[in-house]
């Protein structure tokens, strides 16, 4: 479990992920479409759906020449569970978690 929760955390670490994943909230997008508001290469916003796919928070279909992305909200449970198991001391200050986990992310070492 620590694992998932690591490449999950680590996934929506970054703001652009968490823009596109915001994005599929509506609907299946294709790859170019994802890429359109973003102000990157789309060899950038590839990695980024990479790194999401890898986290099982997207998957990705080729459907005739066009690659597909779809949320696949099912990945965030785990981590909606860890979350919510420090709701029973206070409410979670969700900027200061993010700026724990910026701070997490930034000082491990590969």
């Amino acid at each position: 479990m620590a694992a998932s929760l690591d490449t999950v955390f680590a996934a929506l670490g970054d703001p652009t992920r968490r823009q596109i994943l915001s994005m599929l909230l509506e609907d299946d997008m294709a790859v170019t479409d994802v890429a359109d508001p973003f102000e990157m290469s789309l060899a950038a916003i590839s990695k980024h759906l990479t790194i999401l796919a890898n986290a099982g928070l997207i998957s990705q279909e080729k459907r005739g020449r066009v690659k597909w992305c779809k949320l696949e909200p099912d990945a965030l449970r785990e981590a909606s569970i860890w979350m919510q198991s420090f709701g029973q001391f206070e409410a979670v200050n969700l900027d200061a978690f993010e700026r724990f986990l910026e701070s997490e992310l930034n000082g491990k070492t590969d």
